[in-house]
């Protein structure tokens, strides 16, 4: 296990301009949304951001490595070595996690700097918490869409796909923008329950029954994609 750890993580930071551009992309929209602080409240901006940023490792992060690795023959020759399957996922993410904590932390930082947004002690912990769970959300959806298709490019355009529709519509649907039935349909989708329980989070007096509930479905989420994802998954590309 821990040569495996560091040689995903030796990859990774091979790989940084896709860790940074990972990264990057809820801190500009941080940036951006500066002026949205006063108006829609810094626990929504922040919980957005989050879940963008869990939306951008899960989908576009670690699904098309998988793809792209196991297009290599790279799971191929590793199950040659003596190390066990789940050893292999496992450590792949264990490296996913680390990115998600560094993700929230930078959000976090970002936001009390520049958005002058304040949260107390319990919220941070708390939101780094719900941020793992709504990481294992995305992760098992990636898993799934890498189990479910084989081809790299497929798994490439299903993923971009998937991550406009979530943060395109989950967005602008949750705002009410797009009317009262997508609203409603989105703030039960995994953008709008990850979302939920990550703006609770960041404001403990702010939990509901609702919020609850949004936790409990998140949870089902994660098990049903990563029933499915281990499902489907296969080792080759053939």
């Amino acid at each position: 296990m821990a040569a495996l750890l560091r040689a995903d993580f030796t990859t990774l930071w091979r790989n940084r301009r896709s860790f940074r551009l990972v990264l990057i992309v809820p801190l500009i929209i941080l940036v951006s949304w500066k002026g949205l602080v006063d108006k829609l409240g810094g626990v929504f901006v922040l919980s957005s951001c989050i879940t963008i940023g869990l939306t951008s490792i899960g989908l576009m992060g670690y699904s098309n490595a998988i793809a792209r690795d196991r297009d290599r023959g790279v799971f191929q020759r590793l199950r040659v070595g003596p190390v066990s399957s789940w050893t292999i996922m496992i450590s792949r993410l264990l490296v996913q996690i680390a990115m998600i904590m560094v993700m929230t932390l930078l959000v976090f930082i970002g936001g009390y700097y520049i958005d002058h947004i304040h949260v107390s002690p319990l919220g941070y912990i708390a939101g780094l918490l719900m941020s793992l769970l709504g990481g294992a959300v995305y992760l098992g959806l990636g898993q799934a869409i890498v189990g479910r298709f084989k081809n790299p490019e497929t798994v490439n355009s299903i993923t971009r796909l998937v991550y406009f529709i979530f943060i395109m519509i989950g967005m602008f649907g949750e705002l009410g923008l797009l009317g009262k039935e997508t609203q409603e349909i989105m703030s039960w989708s995994p953008y709008g329950v990850v979302r939920e329980i990550l703006a609770a989070s960041l404001e403990p007096s702010a939990w509901t029954f609702k919020t609850t509930y949004a936790l409990l479905a998140a949870v089902a989420y994660t098990i049903m994609f990563v029933v499915l994802g281990v499902k489907w998954f296969k080792w080759e590309n053939k």
